[in-house]
C-alpha cells in the first residue's frame, strides 16, 4: 500500500489562468503544500484549509526533505515551483534527496512531475517570438555552480550564435555576474544585438524593457528578471522581438516560391551535404578548414572521409512548422 505521494508542481509564471489544469488539480488533491514563501503567496487562494509549509529561498533541500517526511506519513504532498519544476526547479534536488534515502520508482512513495511553462516561454510570449530558432538557458547564479563553468557556457553560447535566456541574472549580492556575461557576449556579438528584459512576467509588477547588448547593464535587472539576448538575426520591430527561423534562406517570403538552387522539402544548398561538397572542392587542409569554421580538426577530417548520402527526406523544420 502506498505510504504517500510527492507531486512536483510547476506553477508556470504564477497567475492561476496560466497554470495547467493538472497543476490546479494536484494542489487540490494534496494534503500538504510545500514551497518558497513567494510561490505559496501566488496560490494562496488554492491552499486554504491545507497544511502549508513555507521555506526560504536557499532552503531547497529542506523543502525536499520535508516532502519526503510527509510522504512517509502517508500524505499527498504538492512541492511547488514557479515555472517548470524541472527547469531550475525542485525536481532535481527532490530526486537527489530521494535517491540518497534509497528510493526507487518501485518504492511505495509515488512521485509525479507536473510541468509548467518556464520563464523562457512566458517571457518570450510577452515580447514576441525570440525563440523561434535555436536557443539555450544559462543561470548566472554562482551559489552552487563555479563561475569558470558558467563563463565557459556563456562564451560557447555567444560564439555559437544561440539566442540565450539568462536566469538569476542579478541580486543584491551578485551584481557583477551580468556585467561579466555582457563582456563575454560582446566578444562575439554586435553591440546593437537586441535584448529584452522581463521582470515578474504575468504578475502584478510585470515590467518589460527592450534594449541592446551594449546597454543592457544600465537597465533595471534583478532576481525576478529574465534576460533574453538575441542572435545575429534577431530584430525588434513595432515593439516585438523576433528571431527568424530561416525561411528566407530558402523561400521568397512574399510568394512562397523556392529560391534559385533550393528545393522544397530538401536540405539547404548550404546544408550538410552541400557544405561537405564545398569542403572537398576547397582544396584546403583539414587544419585550415577547422580554423575557418571554428570546428575541431578531428571532426573536419572525419566528415571529409565520409561518403556523401543524397538527402531525400522531408526537411524537419518544414515538417514541424
Amino acid at each position: 500500500m502506498s505510504t504517500g505521494k510527492i507531486m512536483l508542481v510547476g506553477l508556470g509564471p504564477g497567475s492561476v489562468e496560466h497554470m495547467s489544469g493538472r497543476a490546479r488539480a494536484a494542489i487540490a488533491e494534496a494534503d500538504t503544500i510545500i514551497g518558497y514563501v513567494t510561490y505559496i503567496r501566488l496560490v494562496a487562494d488554492l491552499v486554504e484549509g491545507k497544511e502549508v509549509v513555507k521555506k526560504s529561498m536557499t532552503e531547497e533541500l529542506d523543502r525536499a526533505i520535508e516532502a519526503l517526511d510527509r510522504a512517509r506519513q502517508g500524505k499527498k504532498v504538492a512541492l511547488i515551483s514557479s515555472g517548470d519544476a524541472g527547469v531550475y526547479g525542485m525536481a532535481g534536488p527532490t530526486f537527489e534527496v530521494l535517491f540518497q534515502a534509497g528510493w526507487t520508482p518501485d518504492s511505495d512513495i509515488e512521485v509525479e512531475i507536473i510541468p509548467g511553462a518556464s520563464a523562457l516561454n512566458t517571457c518570450a510570449a510577452l515580447v514576441g517570438a525570440p525563440l523561434t530558432h535555436d536557443f539555450c538557458a544559462i543561470s548566472l547564479s554562482d551559489l552552487l555552480t563555479p563561475w569558470p563553468a558558467i563563463a565557459r557556457r556563456l562564451n560557447a553560447a555567444a560564439a555559437a550564435d544561440f539566442v540565450v535566456a539568462l536566469y538569476n541574472p542579478k541580486s543584491g549580492r551578485r551584481a557583477r555576474q551580468i556585467v561579466e556575461a555582457q563582456r563575454l557576449f560582446l566578444a562575439h556579438r554586435r553591440p546593437d544585438t537586441p535584448v529584452a528584459i522581463v521582470k515578474s512576467a504575468y504578475r502584478p509588477k510585470q515590467r518589460i524593457e527592450f534594449t541592446t547588448l551594449d546597454k543592457m547593464t544600465e537597465c533595471d535587472i534583478g532576481m525576478l528578471s529574465t534576460v533574453l539576448i538575441g542572435n545575429s538575426n534577431t530584430f525588434v520591430r513595432d515593439g516585438l522581438m523576433v528571431t527568424p527561423r530561416g525561411y528566407a534562406n530558402k523561400y521568397d517570403v512574399e510568394s512562397g516560391s523556392t529560391r534559385d538552387g533550393e528545393k522544397a522539402g530538401r536540405s539547404l544548398s548550404t546544408g550538410l551535404n552541400g557544405w561537405l561538397e564545398s569542403l572537398r572542392e576547397s582544396g584546403e587542409s583539414a587544419e585550415e578548414l577547422a580554423r575557418r569554421y571554428a570546428l575541431p580538426v578531428d571532426y573536419i577530417t572525419a566528415a571529409l572521409a565520409d561518403e556523401v548520402v543524397e538527402d531525400d527526406t522531408a526537411d524537419e523544420g518544414e515538417a514541424l512548422a
